[in-house]
C-alpha cells in the first residue's frame, strides 16, 4: 500500500495497518536538497506511522504487510534490515536511518523471507518509487557493439542503451545546443538503429 502524506489519515484507517510489517517514508532532505528515505518496522504499523507525523522530510509512505499474517518481529526486523541495505546499495536516496537493523533468522526462515525483498523491488516502481533500483554502473555507460542504440541525424551522432531504469546517453554523444524552430511542432522520429 502507498499514500501521499496528505492522505495519511485515510491510510491509517486501513485494516491492514493493524498488522506487523515494514514501511518506507520517501521525501527530500531539506538541508541537502537530495532524495531521502526512512525504512522502519512495527508490530502495529498504524501506531508507528502516527509517530512519524513530526518527521518533516517525507511526502509519501509505502507499507508492506504479509497477506498470510505470519510475520514475527524477527521477520519484519530482518526485512527492514534488508531494505535498508538494498536502498543504501542502490544509492539513489540518502537513507536517513541512524542505525542498521536486522535480525538473525534460521536458514529456512531466511530463505523464505528472501521472497519479500524481491516482491518489494518489483512493486516499488509501480508505487512510484525507485529507491531499490540500482543506479547505472560505470560500465553501463561505455558503448558496446551488441546492445547499443545509435542515432545519426544532420551530421550528429549519439549513442545510448536502454536499461531497467530508463535510458543512458553515453559520453561523447552529440546534440544541438538550441531548439530548432520545428521543436514547436510534433517531432518527427530520427533514424535510430539498434540490435
Amino acid at each position: 500500500m502507498a499514500a501521499p502524506r496528505t492522505d495519511l489519515d485515510e491510510l491509517l484507517g486501513r485494516e491492514e495497518l493493524k498488522k506487523p510489517g515494514v514501511y518506507i517514508l520517501v521525501g527530500t532532505d531539506s538541508d541537502k536538497g537530495t532524495s531521502a528515505c526512512y525504512v522502519g518496522e512495527a508490530e502495529i504499523l498504524k501506531e508507528r506511522l502516527r509517530q512519524h507525523r513530526d518527521k518533516d522530510f517525507w511526502v509519501h509512505a509505502i507499507v508492506v504487510v504479509s497477506k498470510d499474517e505470519n510475520l514475527t518481529k524477527s521477520h519484519i526486523r530482518y526485512l527492514e534490515g534488508r531494505l535498508i541495505s538494498d536502498a543504501r546499495d542502490a544509492g539513489r536516496f540518502e537513507v536517513v536511518n541512524l542505525q542498521a537493523s536486522g535480525a538473525r533468522l534460521s536458514e529456512s526462515d531466511r530463505e523464505e523471507m528472501e521472497v519479500f525483498p524481491d516482491k518489494v523491488r518489483q512493486l516499488l516502481p509501480v508505487l512510484g518509487s525507485d529507491i531499490l533500483t540500482p543506479r547505472p554502473r560505470a560500465d553501463d555507460s561505455v558503448p558496446g557493439p551488441t546492445s547499443d542504440l545509435v542515432c545519426e541525424i544532420k551530421g550528429l551522432k549519439a549513442y545510448g542503451r536502454r536499461t531497467a531504469d530508463g535510458f543512458i546517453i553515453f559520453a561523447g554523444s552529440q546534440a544541438v545546443r538550441e531548439l530548432r524552430p520545428s521543436a514547436d511542432t510534433p517531432m518527427k522520429p530520427a533514424f535510430c538503429a539498434g540490435p
